[in-house]
Order: structure tokens, then sequence, then C-alpha cells
């Protein structure tokens, strides 16, 4: 199988390092985590043609990254000069084969064969991946929204700074934050779903976060069936040796094990909180199964929803989330 072989997409705060984790952990997959650079610059066509081969300059930038790792954290024994020779002196290579060639030299550092990666971003860039790799399966995890924005509101206050460059970059964040995390939700959510129905067969899979933590063998055995792969009780472990004692680090970063009731709406949202959540994204709450606290939203909640809507919907897609 051509690598990249795999895409883990989905909200952000929806699981998608867990996911990334288990995955990680089979004896035959390499998971690369929130690679960001290559969709944003073959749509923008920054160093590369519009036919799509590759200028000798995409190089040039790539080994100036702040990182100065093509993939973040990873060592792929690679030099310059090999990467040059890739290219030559333009138009010789595809950008897709050229991405391609480093994602196998990830799975050889790595000793596996099948390498895909991880980001949330990427729930929304499922019609271009696919025009860059047609073979490439999407796995799409998608958890309960109202945990999601739970999420999303401790997330914010551990960023700090940070969330200016995320959640903070919408206007609509300042004056309602639970608004605003259901307006993201069910724009990540339909985006990928859309975008994945359009694929052929084969290619694309959703998983929900609730059942992969209440079943994580047998959510684990499905979606190995889905990449025709061998189940592997090592995606279990994956937090063998890592582990961190350290009561205040989340689930997360404290590498604990699949760990089920992190977040439950139910008892850790205020009941206002819950109606404005509702009363946006209620439906796609219906289409996926999620029971409603409120089935009928009081109509000054629909407005105040319409409203933030209208101005959500106003926003250029942020480069990065």
């Amino acid at each position: 199988m051509t690598n990249p072989t795999l895409f883990i997409v989905g909200c952000p705060r929806s699981g998608t390092t867990l996911l990334l984790r288990m995955l990680d952990a089979h004896p035959r997959i390499a998971i690369i985590d929130e690679t960001e650079w290559f969709v944003s610059w073959f749509e923008k066509r920054s160093g590369v043609t519009p036919e799509g081969f590759v200028l000798p300059e995409l190089v040039t930038r790539l080994l100036q990254k702040e990182t100065s790792a093509i993939f973040r954290g990873a060592d792929l024994q690679i030099r310059p000069e090999e990467l040059y020779g890739v290219v030559g002196s333009g138009r010789e290579i595809q950008f897709a084969d050229f991405v391609a060639r480093l994602f196998n030299r990830y799975g050889e550092v790595r000793g596996k064969p099948l390498v895909g990666t991880k980001n949330p971003d990427y729930v929304r860039k499922l019609a271009t991946l696919h025009s860059l790799w047609p073979r490439a399966r999407f796995v799409h995890i998608i958890r309960d929204g109202r945990d999601v924005s739970l999420s999303l509101m401790k997330w914010r206050k551990i960023k700090g700074k940070e969330r200016t460059k995320t959640v903070g970059r919408f206007a609509t964040w300042a004056e309602d934050p639970v608004t605003t995390a259901a307006l993201l939700w069910e724009w990540h959510v339909r985006l990928g779903r859309e975008a994945g129905s359009a694929l052929g067969p084969g290619l694309y899979y959703e998983i929900r976060y609730e059942a992969l933590v209440d079943r994580p063998e047998a959510e684990c055995q499905a979606l190995c069936e889905f990449l025709d792969v061998p189940y592997d009780d090592a995606m279990l472990r994956f937090n063998e040796g890592r582990e961190r004692d350290d009561a205040d680090l989340d689930a997360k970063h404290a590498w604990r094990p699949v760990t089920t009731g992190l977040r439950d709406w139910r008892t850790q949202m205020p009941v206002e909180d819950v109606a404005r959540f509702e009363a946006v994204a209620g439906g796609l709450l219906d289409e996926l199964g999620y029971p409603r606290a409120d089935q009928e939203p009081a109509a000054e909640a629909l407005e105040h929803a319409a409203r933030l809507r209208a101005r959500f919907g106003g926003l250029p897609l942020p480069e990065k989330w």
C-alpha cells in the first residue's frame, strides 16, 4: 500500500490523539502527529508548479522550518542533498510522490510499512487529500459535541495565549464560547461526513469516541479490519512505559490508559450551556443518535444561535486550528 496510507481526522478535542496513540502502537502502523505544512503548501502552490511538480524552493523552505524537522519531532535521517536530488532542477517529481517518499522514510526509520498522520484540521481537507493520494483511507472520530465543548472550555484555560491562535480567532468566542463551540463542532463534523460520503467504497470510516473508550478491544478490531491489518493487542497497551505519575496532568499528558468518563456533559455542563449548545447543533446530535436534554429549545435560544451562526459563517477559515 502506498503511503500515506491513512489520515486520522475529527473535530478538535474529539479523541484524535487517543486514536493516534492506539494505532501507532500497532507493530505495522506508524502515525505522525499533526503534520501541517503539505496541504496548505500544495493548495497555495508554494514551491509547487500549477501542474503539481515540486520546485527546489520547496525543499529550501522545508529545511528552514522552525522545528528543523520535516515532521514535528521526527528525525527522518535524511540529508539536504538527498532531498534536492529527488527534486532536481524542478518539474521532475509530483508533489504527491515527493511527500509519499517522506512518509515512506518515516516508516523505514520506525520499522513499520504503513504510515499515516493525525490532524484535526484535515477533516476540512478530505477532498484535497483524496486528490493527492486516492488510495489513502480516512478515519473520522466523532465525539458528543457537548463533551467536546466541555473540553474546549478547559483547553482555553490551559492554553492561555495559545487560544488566540485557535478558538479565540473567532469573533463569536468572546461573546459566547459555548455557542461558538457548538458551531465549530457542527462545522467540522458535517464537513468530514459530507466529504467522506463522496469518497469511494472502503476509504472512509467513522468511529465514535464513546464506543472506543467503552469497548476499546472491539473497536480496535473493527478498525484493523477496515485497514486490512491483523488486530494486535499492543493497541490497548499504548501507554506502557510512558505513564507519568503527576496528579496535575490530564489523562492525555499523563499518558494514562483508555479512561471513561473524562467528560460528562450531563453532570458537568450547566443547564443553560446545554440549552445554548443544543439550539445550535441539536439537529446534528439527532442525526448521530446522541440524545438531547431538551427536545424543544426556547425561541430566544434559537434566535441567539441564528445571530451567532450568521457572524460565524461570515468568517474566513483559519489557516491553523
